[in-house]
């Protein structure tokens, strides 16, 4: 595998990534919420927590690749966070726009 499908991979593995809590109504993927429905402070934190994981993911790589990681700094963080964050847009959009307004509408209508 080339440097550059790599690179590839890891952008798609984000965007999944940052799209999963908007996706699924368990918090941290395992246990219900008492009142049935996650609320957004849950979802940021696993947004957080999956940023965390993803970065961890790539810097393992980039010390397995070329046998050490460049030092970044909070520049570097920034950037990356705000990358994660655009490509959680979508699940918010389903979550908070899209899905949200077909139960509203299904509840106005029945």
């Amino acid at each position: 595998m080339s440097g550059n499908a790599g690179v590839y991979i890891l952008l798609a593995l984000a965007f999944v990534a940052a799209n999963l809590p908007f996706l699924f109504e368990r918090i941290l993927f395992v246990r219900r919420p008492a009142g049935g429905a996650k609320n957004f402070a849950w979802r940021l934190f696993e947004l957080l927590l999956l940023y965390l994981l993803v970065g961890g993911l790539a810097h393992m790589l980039e010390t397995r690749s070329h046998g050490g990681a460049y030092p970044q700094n909070w520049e570097f963080y920034a950037t990356t966070l705000s990358l994660f964050v655009v490509f959680a847009y979508p699940g918010f959009i389903y979550r908070y726009l899209w899905h949200g307004n077909r139960r509203r509408t299904a509840a106005v209508q029945g």
